[in-house]
């Protein structure tokens, strides 16, 4: 899809001018998503320079927030009685960033994944068509996360030393081949798409990257 590149808003009255990126990352898992999101959610070409430290909004559709266990159901693995439920979470979610469109939203994964989770898992997937269309309508940006199959290893190894649930990680394949299917689908995509390769493990140049991209196309600013 081709990116607008709209010319920077004027400064205000302190001089600054007004940042308020939209950025999904998508990937499937050994990506460095998550990392990257954090990086990103610091970055001062991204968010504007800080004299201290303090939060913006980081949110995540792979929060198992619909069942009360650990690794649990969400927005991506919802089952299919719970499918209303996803959708009007997404709607809600939606709203939420149309209500607070001048602000700096990151959200680690969103309903591309839930497109691939749902069509390995089930065949069928929600049509999100008005889900981009407004999001579109913000200016989201989709950084899609991705890496080298022979490096899928090492980055499980690094994985390992902290993840409570090891076992997720035993099949490799599973991730090279969900990898493909996220390009697939991204191909189709109405935001603007970035392809990171993340095999290096370098989160910092990511970041610049990142940084360089939505400079260019326009996506550090309102639309």
């Amino acid at each position: 899809m081709e990116a607008r590149s709209p010319s920077a808003p004027a400064a205000g009255p302190t001089g600054w001018r007004k940042m308020c990126p939209k950025i999904i990352l998508e990937g499937t898992r050994l990506t460095l998503k998550t990392e990257l999101a954090f990086a990103l959610n610091e970055h001062p070409r991204i968010v504007g320079p800080r004299r201290y430290r303090y939060h913006s909004p980081l949110v995540s559709a792979e929060w198992c927030a619909l069942t009360n266990t650990p690794w649990g159901r969400g927005l991506i693995n919802f089952s299919a009685e719970e499918e209303a439920l996803a959708l009007e979470t997404y709607r809600t979610w939606v709203r939420l960033f149309e209500l607070q469109r001048y602000y700096s939203w990151i959200v680690d994964r969103f309903h591309v994944s839930t497109i691939v989770y749902q069509r390995r898992a089930t065949g069928r997937a929600p049509d999100f068509g008005w889900l981009e269309a407004r999001l579109a309508a913000l200016g989201f940006h989709v950084v899609f996360c991705t890496r080298r199959p022979d490096s899928f290893a090492a980055a499980r190894a690094e994985r390992l030393k902290v993840s409570g649930n090891p076992g997720q990680y035993d099949d490799l394949d599973v991730f090279i081949r969900e990898q493909e299917d996220f390009r697939a689908v991204l191909r189709h995509a109405r935001l603007p798409v970035l392809d990171v390769d993340m095999s290096e493990g370098d989160v910092v140049a990511a970041a610049d990257r990142v940084a360089d991209w939505l400079e260019e196309t326009g996506g550090l600013w309102a639309t």
